[in-house]
C-alpha cells in the first residue's frame, strides 16, 4: 500500500512510448492508463492466459506489478520483456530493481551494468546500483543488529504500517477498511491497489504483551480519503499526521507524477498530494484539526511528520522545488510565538538523488529515516544519523534484520524503554501482494563483540602454542534474558557479534571433542572504541593429557595461592563449571634446584593448595586429586648441575591438570 508514497517516475512509461495495445487488451489498457493497477492486473492476466502477450501489454503488466509491490511476479514479466527485441532499456533497470528487491544480488548487478552499457548518460547511476550489490552482500555477512518479530495479532492481509506509541498501544496506517462517523465508507477503494483507503487505526497491548483487535481511531483524524502515518508529541496532547488530497492539475498536459512519490488515484485530470494536519487531545477524542501553515498541495506535497525529542523542531518529508532528490527531508523549527518557521532543506548528508522518507527520533535524539539510495539491501532501507537540523553524521546502515531487500520503514522507539532500543517498524518482506506489515523490534547492536576461539597445543619441551580453532558454536546470551543467538567462528578462529553498551552477556563456546569454554562479558558504556575484544582457548578433553596452567606463580619457598595465580586458577573454576561430567588430576611441578626431597613436598603442598581454591570457589571435592610429583618430570634438559637459564627453569615450574 505505501506504493502511493514510493512508486517510480510514470513519466519513465508515459515519455516516449506509444502503447497502441489491441482490442482484446482494450480493457486492461484503459484501467492502467487510469491507474487502476490491481483490476488492470487481473485484466492482463485473463487475456494473456488464453494468448502470448506483445511488448506492449507485457511491460504494462510488469509495471503494474511493479508500482503494486508485486516483486516476484515484477522480475518474472521483466524477464520477458528485455527478452524482446525493441524492449525499451528503462525495462532493463526495473528488471534489475526487481531482483535486487528479491534478493538476487547476483544477477541484479548483471542487469545494471547491461543498462549502463545501453544508456551510457545512466551509467553512472547503474553502476552505483551495481556497486551497492556487492556492498548487499557484505552487509549480509555481518552480524544480526536486532531481534525483528511480526505482530501477527495487529495484522491484516492488507497493508498496516508506521505506528506510532499511543497510550497502552499504537496508532497505526491500514487499508483494511473500517467505519468512520459509525458509517462503513461505500467510496473507499483505491483504485491502484484495489483496497479500501487509507485509515488511522488504534491497537491496544495487553500486560502479557498479546493485542487487542485494532479499531479505527477517532472520526476526527479520518477522512473520506488517504490518513496516515502520524506522530505524538512527547506530552500526548498534540497528534501531526499525514492526510492525503486530490488537486486538480492546472495543466493538462503536466505530468501526472513528478515527484514519484504521490500516485494519482481516479482521474487524469487530478494528482495525489500529501499534506501535515494537527489535532488536540481532549480526553479519549481528538478536536481542532488545523493544517500545517506550510502546506502547498497546489505545487507539492508534504507529510511523514516528525518530532525532535525536546519537540523545538518538526521535521517532515517532501518534493517541494529545489530539493536535492524525488523527496527529501525538511525540518521546521518551532518559534516563540507557537508558530512554525519556513522549512528547511537537512541538508546533502541525509538527503540524496533519491528518496529520504519516514523519519524518526529515538529519546537521545538520533534520526531514522528511510532511505532508496544510500547503500542497502534494495528498496527501502532504515538509516540512523546522529546530529539535528542540517548537520549529521554519516548515515548508517541498520543492517539486516532491521532491514531487507524490499521496503522497511516507519521506525518507531518505545518511550520509558531501558537504552530506548525497542520499539516497532514495518516492511513488506513476508508479503506476496506488496503489503506492508507491522513488527516489533529489539536492537542488539551498537557496539562490536569480537570472539576469537583458539586452541591451546602442547609442545614436548617447550611452553604451548595457541592456533585459530574454526567451527566453534558460539551462544551469546544477554543476563537476565532468553534471547540468545548462535553463530559459528570463522576459518580464522574469529566471528563478531552486536552487543549494546552497557548490557552484560554470557558467552558460552562448544566443539565436539573439546572443553566447553564460557565467559562473562560486560560491555563498557564509556569506552571510545566501538570492540570489546574476548578470546576463548580450547583444550582438547582427552584422558591423560596433561594441560599447562599459564602463569601459575609462587613466591620463593612458598604455596600460598598469590592473586595472580588466583586469577589464572579462576579461570581453571570456569572451565570445570562449563564441563561438569570431568574430573580431573591437579599437579604441580618444580625446577632441579634444590634437593629432591624439598622439591617433591614443596610441589605436594602447591597441588594441594591449588586444589583447595577450587573448593573454595564451588568445585565438589570427589572431581578434584592432586599430585606432586617435584622435578620428576622435566620438560627440558635442566637436570642437575645443567647450566639453564631462568626461563628454561620456569618452564619446569609449572602446574598442569589432567582429565581423569
Amino acid at each position: 500500500m505505501l506504493k502511493i508514497y514510493r512508486s517510480v517516475l510514470l513519466s519513465l512509461l508515459a515519455g516516449g512510448l506509444a502503447f497502441t495495445g489491441c482490442q482484446t487488451t482494450h480493457k486492461a489498457d484503459r484501467l492502467y492508463e487510469n491507474y487502476d493497477y490491481a483490476l488492470a492486473i487481473e485484466e492482463y492476466q485473463e487475456v494473456f492466459a488464453k494468448k502470448e502477450p506483445g511488448l506492449e501489454g507485457a511491460q504494462r503488466l510488469a509495471d503494474a506489478y511493479r508500482l503494486t509491490g508485486r516483486t516476484a511476479e515484477a522480475e518474472q514479466w521483466y524477464a520477458k520483456v528485455v527478452a524482446m527485441p525493441e524492449a525499451d532499456p528503462i525495462n532493463t533497470y526495473y528488471y534489475a530493481e526487481a531482483l535486487r528487491s528479491n534478493g538476487k544480488y547476483f544477477e541484479a548487478k548483471t542487469q545494471y551494468q547491461n543498462y549502463a552499457m545501453k544508456v551510457p548518460a545512466e551509467a553512472a547511476k547503474a553502476n552505483a546500483k551495481a556497486q551497492a550489490s556487492d556492498a548487499a552482500l557484505k552487509l549480509l555477512e555481518e552480524p544480526p543488529t536486532a531481534i525483528v518479530v511480526n505482530e501477527v495479532q495487529i495484522n491484516s492481509g492488507n497493508a498496516d504500517f508506521s505506528p506510532t506509541v499511543y497510550d497502552n498501544g499504537i496508532l497505526f496506517t491500514s487499508d483494511r477498511g473500517g467505519s468512520t462517523n459509525g458509517k462503513d465508507s461505500e467510496a473507499g477503494t483505491y483504485g491502484w491497489t484495489g483496497r479500501p483507503y487509507l485509515q488511522i487505526f488504534y491497537a491496544q497491548r495487553n500486560q502479557d504483551s498479546t493485542w487487542q483487535m485494532p479499531t479505527l481511531a477517532s472520526a476526527t483524524l479520518n477522512s473520506a480519503y488517504h490518513d496516515g502515518p502520524a506522530v505524538l508529541d512527547s506530552a500526548n496532547t498534540t497528534l501531526f499526521f499525514t492526510r492525503t488530497k486530490m488537486v486538480k492539475k492546472k495543466q493538462e498536459n503536466v505530468n501526472t507524477d513528478p515527484t514519484s512519490w504521490v500516485q494519482k488515484p481516479l482521474s487524469n485530470n487530478y494528482v495525489n498530494r500529501l499534506e501535515i494536519f494537527t489535532a488536540r487531545r481532549e480526553g479519549s477524542t481528538w478536536a481542532d484539526v488545523k493544517p500545517f501553515a506550510h502546506n502547498k498541495v497546489e505545487e507539492y506535497s508534504v507529510g511523514h511528520p516528525a518530532l525532535s525529542p525536546d519537540g523545538q523542531v518538526l521535521y517532515f518529508v517532501s518534493d517541494k522545488p529545489g530539493g536535492l532528490g524525488e523527496t527529501d527531508i525538511y525540518y521546521s523549527e518551532l518559534q516563540p510565538d507557537g508558530s512554525w518557521g519556513q522549512p528547511v532543506n537537512a541538508g546533502s548528508t541525509i538527503n540524496t538523488a533519491g528518496k529520504e522518507m519516514f523519519p524518526a527520533f529515538d529519546q537521545a535524539g538520533n534520526l531514522y529515516f528511510s532511505s532508496d539510495t544510500h547503500p542497502g539491501f534494495g528498496g527501502l532501507d532504515v538509516f540512523k544519523a546522529k546530529g539535528n537540523r542540517a548537520n549529521w553524521s554519516r548515515p548508517e546502515n541498520l543492517r539486516a534484520p532491521v532491514n531487507s531487500p524490499k521496503d522497511d520503514f516507519g521506525m518507531v522507539f518505545m518511550r520509558g524503554a531501558a537504552n530506548a532500543q525497542v520499539g516497532y517498524l514495518s516492511s513488506n518482506r513476508d508479503s506476496n501482494n506488496g503489503t506492508d506489515d507491522i513488527y516489533s523490534f529489539k536492537l542488539l547492536s551498537n557496539a562490536i563483540l569480537h570472539v576469537t576461539t583458539l586452541e591451546r597445543v602442547q609442545v614436548k619441551g617447550k611452553r604451548s602454542i595457541n592456533q585459530p580453532l574454526a567451527d566453534v558454536r558460539l551462544k551469546l546470551t544477554p543476563q537476565n534474558t532468553q534471547d540468545s543467538t548462535v553463530a559459528f567462528s570463522d576459518r580464522n578462529g574469529e566471528y563478531k557479534f552486536g552487543v549494546m553498551k552497557g548490557n552484560s552477556y554470557d558467552l558460552i563456546g562448544e566443539k565436539f571433542g573439546y572443553l566447553t569454554q564460557s565467559a562473562l562479558v560486560a560491555i563498557d558504556t564509556v569506552k571510545l572504541a566501538d570492540t570489546t575484544r574476548v578470546t576463548l582457548i580450547f583444550d582438547k578433553s582427552q584422558k591423560e593429557q596433561s594441560i599447562a596452567l599459564e602463569n601459575i606463580y609462587y613466591d620463593l619457598d612458598k604455596w600460598n595461592i598469590r592473586p595472580d595465580a588466583a586469577t589464572e586458577l579462576d579461570k581453571l573454576v570456569r572451565t570445570l563449571k562449563d564441563n561438569p561430567s570431568i574430573k580431573i588430576e591437579l599437579s604441580a611441578h618444580t625446577d632441579s634446584r634444590e634437593g629432591h626431597g624439598y622439591n617433591q613436598v614443596l610441589s605436594e603442598r602447591r597441588a594441594q593448595s591449588a586444589v583447595e581454591y577450587l573448593v573454595s570457589k564451588g568445585i565438589a571435592r570427589n572431581r578434584l586429586t592432586w599430585r606432586g610429583y617435584g622435578e620428576t618430570m622435566l620438560k627440558n634438559r635442566c637436570a642437575d648441575g645443567v647450566e639453564c637459564t631462568e626461563d628454561e627453569h620456569q618452564l619446569n615450574r609449572r602446574t598442569e591438570f589432567k582429565i581423569k
